[in-house]
């Protein structure tokens, strides 16, 4: 009896073993794909990114785990004023997460570029921005977008411009500049194992938007062009 158990754990070890080797190989292979695709395609100089009619933001949290504001939330909306007002985008595509009256993450990041001078009309939100999938298959199918630059974190930016050239979108990744901050390594992690289900989705579980609803397509207002300079006659300054 005592041999027959050893031989089921024994074999339970190795199916086990076997499986983990597998997963890790899967993951391996996919985030080699993924980002052998991207790489190549992030600026990481933000007023050298190349210009885009649409500049589109990723929502996140105001707040850090901590209580204090969140760095990664900070780094994104800095960037993306910067961006308008040098003019590499026309418009932002402030697109997350509003499942509770309670949690708005458009209208959060609406409220902080207004504080920054930029203007309402060069910027649209998007409510249902639930994911990073959702958002760019929103941005696609209901807001008409066909070329932008993603906003966001390097470590994010691999995975979204995998997801963007799987949904047909023209896109170019502008890393946000972002200090050393504490804990960044789970979301590294984090978004090591989400690449591996990102090929899932788009490939084999033909993942779909949780929820698109009626076409809205963005409305680009022009901008106003700089007035010439004031030159003073010597007429005047007599």
């Amino acid at each position: 009896m005592r041999r027959v158990l050893q031989k089921v754990l024994v074999r339970l070890l190795m199916s086990l073993g076997v499986v983990a080797l597998l997963a890790t190989l899967l993951s391996v292979g996919a985030n080699l794909w993924v980002l052998s695709q991207t790489q190549s395609r992030i600026e990481r100089n933000l007023l050298e990114c190349t210009t885009a009619p649409v500049g589109i933001v990723f929502g996140t949290s105001y707040w850090s785990r901590d209580g204090g504001r969140n760095p990664h939330f900070e780094a994104r909306m800095s960037a993306a004023s910067r961006l308008i007002g040098a003019r590499r985008v026309e418009h932002l595509l402030l697109s997350g997460d509003n499942r509770t009256r309670f949690y708005n993450e458009p209208v959060t990041m609406w409220r902080d570029l207004r504080g920054r001078n930029v203007r309402d009309e060069d910027m649209t939100l998007d409510y249902a921005g639930f994911s990073t999938f959702d958002t760019l298959a929103r941005s696609r199918k209901i807001f008409g977008v066909q070329r932008a630059m993603l906003i966001t974190q390097s470590w994010h930016l691999p995975r979204a411009m995998f997801i963007a050239d799987a949904l047909g979108l023209e896109v170019t990744g502008c890393a946000v500049p972002s200090n050393h901050v504490t804990g960044v390594w789970r979301l590294r992690v984090r978004e090591w194992l989400a690449r591996m289900a990102t090929v899932g989705d788009l490939y084999l579980w033909r993942r779909q938007p949780h929820f698109l609803g009626p076409e809205e397509p963005l409305q680009i207002a022009p901008y106003p062009a700089p007035r010439p300079p004031r030159y003073e006659t010597l007429d005047m300054l007599d």
